[in-house]
């Protein structure tokens, strides 16, 4: 049996003795590795190393940052196919889906070759009678990022390279679920020619979770995972007086109107909902139908969703893998239960879909219901599976009244070729990301990640501009030159 240790200052570190984790494989629902998990000793061990390495890699050129980024990028491209089947064993996801998580990592690093013009500051010359004034960037030191299971690649590369390229050195925590990602990037970051302790990787559970975030050198905190840890490591890390950007839950909502093609409409309903299982924070989990044509709709969705290839991730065939763990399949269907106990009708029973993997695996089939109401639990709660809601309204008003009513703002979406109604969504709903005729609006690497509500805590998005602000603190100068004879009055601008 494989066991994953931590990366620490640029070697595998093992921690003999340590307390382990199970990874398994989700298509067959057997163990295949190991994971140590940190102590606090552990962390504070890669935190200090990473404080020492951040000195000289702070203050190194940007040019030789740059180069190192680079290589990295060539090296992360090169082994894509690799790191995709890497995601597929441990998280269960087909190999598109695992791909494509590389590819939109591949993005941020691309952007982060770029961070010295974004690093570029402002300078006013004689702003008084011989005085310039000009503000730097400087990096913040120590910074860390805690990532979930559902996107082990793509989620460590939206902090990870910005944050270095800014000239901060990186501890990830990511989940212990399916930790072997991590680990590749750490020793394709190495083969970069990244200084030792620039990047560490400590593995583990809360136990890690709390100790990275109470680590008096860790100056800012990235994480993202389910909005009740997102407020506690929001109000832990913050009360430190650490810069937070801690991203939550979702409960995303199409909305789609009478004149929108319900083929284009089912496609895209399947694909959202369902992809990669439903574990995606910016899934459709909730259709939004305006006036007639529910019934419809909901007949061409089943019709898809019932045809939908459910089998072990690295089968061609397979367009649908298994949930993550037993423990998370066991709580998704729950949540199916207590929607037949509560009145929706249940069209579609992703219990009975048939599968083409072992038995013994975590798999639940594309699972639909109609005439859902928002006091049920399956509207109210962040599922996290291959289950799709839909409900009925009569108007735009009533559909963007419901959108905005949920806690959650993470995405939301509308389909129609009226472009009078989709300005008024994007405007008037309130949520971070939106979509118009895109399910999933996940914004480009130059744009920056983050909904609203509760969905985010913290005032920066992930990677884009906002995470250059994050990762670095402005500096204002104010200079001229030590010859001149001042006097004892208040400074002025003349």
């Amino acid at each position: 049996m494989r066991h994953i240790t931590h990366w620490i200052d640029g070697k595998a570190a093992d921690a003999s003795g340590a307390r382990t984790g199970a990874v398994f494989d989700p298509a067959t629902g057997r163990q295949v590795a190991e994971v140590e998990m940190a102590t606090a000793a552990v962390v504070d061990r890669a935190v200090k190393g990473a404080a020492a390495a951040g000195v000289q890699w702070g203050r190194m050129s940007l040019t030789r940052r740059m180069a190192v980024l680079f290589r990295f990028r060539q090296l992360l491209d090169d082994g894509a196919g690799e790191l995709a089947a890497i995601v597929t064993a441990e998280h269960g996801k087909v190999r598109s889906d695992a791909a494509g998580e590389v590819a939109r990592g591949l993005e941020v690093v691309e952007f982060a070759c770029g961070v010295a013009e974004l690093l570029k500051a402002d300078h006013s010359v004689d702003v008084s009678t011989g005085v310039d004034a000009y503000t730097l960037r400087q990096p913040l030191g120590v910074v860390a990022g805690i990532t979930p299971f559902n996107f082990p690649a793509m989620v460590p590369l939206w902090m990870a390279p910005l944050a270095i390229a800014c000239g901060n050195s990186f501890v990830l925590k990511p989940s212990e679920r399916d930790p072997s990602a991590s680990v590749w990037l750490a020793e394709r970051w190495a083969d970069a020619g990244l200084p030792e302790g620039v990047l560490q990787v400590v593995h583990g559970d809360k136990e890690a979770v709390d100790a990275v975030v109470a680590h008096p050198q860790v100056q800012a905190v990235s994480f993202v995972g389910s909005t009740p840890v997102a407020r506690a490591i929001y109000q832990h890390a913050s009360a430190a007086g650490k810069r937070v950007q801690a991203l939550g839950g979702a409960k995303n909502h199409l909305v789609v109107m009478g004149d929108a093609d319900p083929d284009v409409v089912a496609d895209a309903l399947v694909n959202s909902a369902y992809g990669s299982a439903g574990e995606r924070c910016m899934a459709v989990s909730v259709a939004v139908v305006v006036g007639d044509g529910t019934d419809a709709l909901v007949e061409k969705v089943a019709d898809r969703g019932a045809r939908l290839v459910v089998g072990p991730g690295d089968a061609p065939a397979s367009e649908m893998g298994p949930l993550v763990t037993r423990a998370h399949l066991d709580k998704v269907r729950g949540y199916v239960e207590a929607g037949v106990q509560a009145g929706a009708q249940l069209v579609l029973d992703g219990r009975q879909h048939g599968h083409g993997g072992d038995p013994a695996g975590f798999w639940l089939g594309p699972t639909l219901f109609d005439g859902v109401r928002p006091d049920m639990t399956i509207y109210r709660d962040e599922i996290f599976g291959p289950v799709l809601c839909v409900m009925s309204v009569g108007s735009l008003d009533e559909a963007i009244a419901l959108v905005n009513a949920n806690p959650y703002g993470n995405g939301a979406a509308i389909f129609t070729n009226d472009m009078a109604a989709a300005r008024r969504f994007e405007v008037e709903v309130e949520a971070g990301m939106v979509g118009v005729n895109v399910p999933i609006p996940v914004p480009m690497a130059y744009y920056g990640f983050g909904g609203w509500g509760a969905s985010i805590f913290g005032d920066h998005d992930i990677y884009g501009p906002d995470g250059v602000r994050f990762y670095t603190r402005a500096k204002k100068v104010t200079a001229r030159p030590l010859a001149h004879r001042g006097s004892l009055s208040f400074p002025t601008n003349q």
